[in-house]
């Protein structure tokens, strides 16, 4: 019989230990300390009691030996409502949602945590029918069960759902609008997630981040930005995601000036580390034209994931630098680095860039028979781009056929552009058919296809399908092009005459190109889409956007400095001859970046050497 003192001392140490065992960070050791102690208490005769059996059970459940939480708990003659709720805890999170119901209807006394919990493992395990049965059962309904029916609609994409779930709720807290925030922002909705976001009641960093990433990856860059210096102004000090959702902002408008900015502030707030940051800085480089820092960058980082790799690999695509693109995916492979389904999107576009066929060829294939991975549409749709850009017209139909589903329209809109750029008009309309059923709608199908007809003068032709565009309702999207000067963002227009100081660019054009014809520049009308005279081609295709914004950038940037412009569509093929020549004339770079990759001009040649 046991002495009540000792008892009282022998319980006291074994609750020490348990509870040293006990830490948050739990391992095997902690399991098999726990099991030692365990077998000395009964080897010992010493009767274990509540609190040192909750911390046993606990022990178990954490370090995933279930099977001895459960003989323990079925030791216990009256077990309390801590042993109940953390079986039912472990149940859930490892998906035994039944066993875990079977427990929790048993209990006598149920509390938030264990409500919580049930309705938890069924949302994670997507039984929403459970979940809600079971929400609708709770005679008080607690902030955080609704929090969890909401977080289930959400991962269901049932957006509509978890908004009325949201509405209903009588209290909400921060938990509940970020979730409602988070929802909205992950589906592209901004104008809802704009409203949830000026009517909450409080924000904290995750609010802000959340939304500042939201419009950054939305489009909305110059919102982005905005935000970011608001939160600022509000004094909350940016975090790295907050950091890295504005610096996505300046690669989407090219603002190389702002990401600079951004980049050291992120090193005078201790935040170069941050893998997010980092890699959202590789992109930005990459995106507003300064590949070499964008590989600076990646080299010193102290720490690179797939996507750092994913980031730069396609950095050098972008610029038409294929070779150096298929050599980092080697080493990459080398590193020991799994390439993954966006690494093989990225390499695939750097060969089709640089015309590298083979490789290309080569790469796909070793997506399923070396890693495993099924090859999607868009790879696909990368390769007949490659396949067509290079002129291999017979080869991409033949990759068409062999699909392994019907083919869509990414892999028309790449057979068609191809066969735009190498003028084979009888596949090309073949092609455009295919995305008029498919997306009648899509804009770009048809200015292909009359920019195709227009380029062999078949003007109609040309009215033909402009007429079809009328007929269905299709604008076209507006060619528009900007520069960055003297702190701010410069938008042209075709023909423009808005800006405030297009005369002046009109002036200045007409000077260079009296330059650029002494060195044989001769305007390449082809590119007119219009039936008109000789001399008024010649004026149209000298008011295109791109030109009048690299003319600006000449006019207002530093002496020597490079002039970096940007563009929604793809450049036409008089302006990228006539930057050429101005490169020459000026003396200076000149970087273009289009709706498809970017364009280094200087001492009159392109860095794409005409391959694009």
């Amino acid at each position: 019989m046991n002495c009540p003192n000792t008892v009282g001392a022998v319980a006291s140490r074994y609750a020490f230990l348990l509870q040293q065992l006990c830490s948050p960070r739990q391992t095997p050791l902690s399991a098999y300390l726990a099991r030692t102690v365990h077998a000395h208490a009964v080897a010992s005769g010493f009767n274990l009691r509540g609190p040192i059996l909750n911390r046993l059970i606990d022990i178990y459940c954490k370090s995933g030996r279930l099977r001895h939480a459960r003989l323990l708990f079925d030791e216990i003659p009256h077990p309390d409502i801590v042993a109940r709720t953390t079986m039912v805890t472990a149940y859930s999170a490892t998906g035994n949602v039944n066993l875990a119901r079977l427990l929790f209807d048993e209990m006598p006394v149920k509390d938030e945590l264990s409500w919580t919990t049930m309705i938890t493992g069924y949302v994670k395990n997507d039984d929403l029918d459970e979940a809600r049965e079971l929400f609708d059962g709770m005679a008080e309904k607690l902030v955080v069960a609704w929090n969890a029916m909401i977080s289930g609609y959400v991962h269901r994409g049932l957006l509509q759902e978890a908004f009325k779930m949201f509405k209903k709720m009588r209290v909400k807290d921060l938990v509940s609008w970020n979730a409602m925030l988070s929802s909205y922002v992950n589906s592209g909705r901004m104008n809802e997630a704009k409203e949830i976001f000026q009517e909450m009641p409080e924000k904290n960093l995750l609010t802000w981040a959340v939304m500042i990433a939201g419009l950054a990856q939305n489009g909305l860059g110059e919102e982005s930005l905005k935000l970011f210096n608001l939160m600022k102004l509000q004094g909350f000090q940016p975090c790295d995601y907050a950091f890295a959702g504005a610096i996505t902002s300046c690669a989407a408008l090219g603002s190389l000036k702002s990401g600079r900015q951004l980049h050291s502030q992120l090193i005078r707030l201790g935040f170069e580390c941050s893998l997010s940051a980092g890699n959202a800085l590789i992109t930005m480089y990459g995106r507003c034209g300064v590949v070499g820092d964008a590989r600076n960058l990646f080299l010193t980082m102290s720490f690179v994931d797939s996507v750092s790799w994913n980031a730069m690999i396609a950095a050098l695509g972008q610029h038409g630098h294929g070779v150096q693109a298929v050599e980092l995916f080697e080493e990459m492979l080398k590193e020991g680095i799994l390439p993954d389904r966006i690494t093989f999107l990225t390499v695939l576009s750097a060969c089709s860039h640089a015309g590298l066929v083979e490789e290309g060829h080569r790469y796909f294939d070793a997506m399923h028979d070396i890693y495993g991975i099924t090859p999607g549409e868009d790879h696909y749709a990368r390769m007949v781009d490659l396949l067509c850009r290079a002129g291999k017209f017979s080869d991409a139909n033949d990759m068409i056929g062999k699909m392994p589903f019907q083919p869509g329209p990414q892999i028309w809109e790449a057979f068609l552009a191809g066969c735009r750029n190498h003028g084979n008009m009888e596949l090309g309309i073949q092609a455009a058919e295919r995305l008029f059923e498919m997306i009648p709608q899509n804009d770009g199908t048809y200015i292909l296809l009359s920019n195709m007809y227009a380029a062999k003068g078949l003007w109609d032709n040309v009215s033909r399908v402009r007429k079809l565009m009328r007929d269905q309702g299709v604008k076209k999207e507006p060619a528009c092009s900007w520069v960055e000067a003297e702190n701010k963002f410069h938008v042209f227009m075709v023909d423009d005459t808005a800006h405030p100081e297009v005369n002046a660019v009109y002036s200045y054009l007409k000077q260079l190109v009296l330059e650029m014809r002494k060195l044989g520049y001769v305007p390449d009308t082809r590119f007119v889409l219009h039936d008109m005279e000789s001399d008024q081609k010649e004026h149209a295709i000298s008011t295109h956007s791109e030109k009048l914004a690299v003319a600006f950038g000449l006019l207002k940037l530093p002496r020597g400095a490079t002039v970096r412009v940007f563009k929604n569509l793809r450049i036409c093929g008089d302006c990228h001859n006539a930057i050429k020549y101005i490169s020459k004339v000026v003396g200076r770079e000149i970087v273009v970046r289009d709706g498809k990759r970017f364009h280094h001009f200087k001492d009159g040649e392109c860095s794409c050497r005409n391959y694009w």
